[in-house]
This record gives C-alpha cells, structure tokens and sequence, in this order.
C-alpha cells in the first residue's frame, strides 16, 4: 500500500513538473499586459539586444506607444473585412520598419531584422505545429478491417 502512494505522489509530482512554463515566463503573461507595459517590455528587450542609447530608447518607446494607439483605434473601427486588416497591417509594419531604421545605427538595424526574421520563423513555425497537418498525419492501410 506504501508503495503505490509512494508511486502516486511521484507521478502527480512529475507531471506538474512538466507542465512548469518556466522557460518562457513573459509569453504567459503577455495577455494580461496592458499596452504601456507590453511597450516597455518590447524597448527594455530591444535596448538589451541592440545597446539602445537613452535617446533611442524615448524613440523607440514613442513609436511604440503610437503604434499601440493606433492598434486600438483600428480595433475598435474593426468593421473593414479581413483582406483590407491584411493590407493595412502588411502596410503598418512596413511603414514602421522605416520608422525603426530612421532611429537605429545600421548595426543595430541589420541585428534588429535579423532578430524579426527569426521571430516570423518561429510564429510560422508555431502556427505550422498548431494547424497539424490535415489528411497527411492519418496513418494509411484503410483504418482497420471495415467489412463486414
């Protein structure tokens, strides 16, 4: 009887342990930021990755802040069909990728798009492993024996 309470409390203790989402603890979070607190978490990054001086880091900061407004205010006109927020969004992240090259040196731009091209690699790759993979998982050979 001691020993499976024992091997009980082992596997309960285990297998919490391996739900722990530890390795990414602001990811989890990131739902219950506000706006002000999801820029300062994206310019205390950047200024950590690429050795933002204070003055880009006001910048940085700036841009951030009105792009937030603005994802707020685009939100709540939220009436324009799904392919025209494709373009505006496709547009806006364009028009704020030369608003960031304006404020970087170009070292820390070229570390900068190599950090976003990274970050699209692993969204794809997330959305890839979320979507599985339709028809082509499902093992072959008829699913069993269905005559009757």
């Amino acid at each position: 009887m001691k020993k499976l309470i024992i091997a009980a409390l082992l596997v309960v203790g285990v297998s919490s342990f391996a739900q722990d989402n530890t390795d990414r603890p602001q990811r989890a979070n990131m739902g219950n930021m506000t706006p002000e607190q999801r820029t300062e978490q994206r310019v205390a990054r950047m200024t950590k990755d690429l050795n933002l001086d204070a003055k880009q880091q006001e910048q940085v900061k700036q841009l951030y802040t009105e792009q937030a407004q603005a994802r707020e205010a685009q939100r709540a006109n939220a009436t324009d069909k799904k392919d025209q927020g494709r373009e505006n969004m496709e547009a806006q992240r364009k028009a704020m990728e030369g608003k960031i090259a304006a404020i970087l040196t170009p070292e820390q731009l070229t570390k900068w798009k190599a950090s976003q091209d990274k970050m699209r690699e692993r969204m794809q790759q997330r959305m890839g492993d979320r979507q599985g993979g339709g028809m082509d998982d499902r093992p072959q050979g008829g699913g069993g024996n269905m005559e009757n």
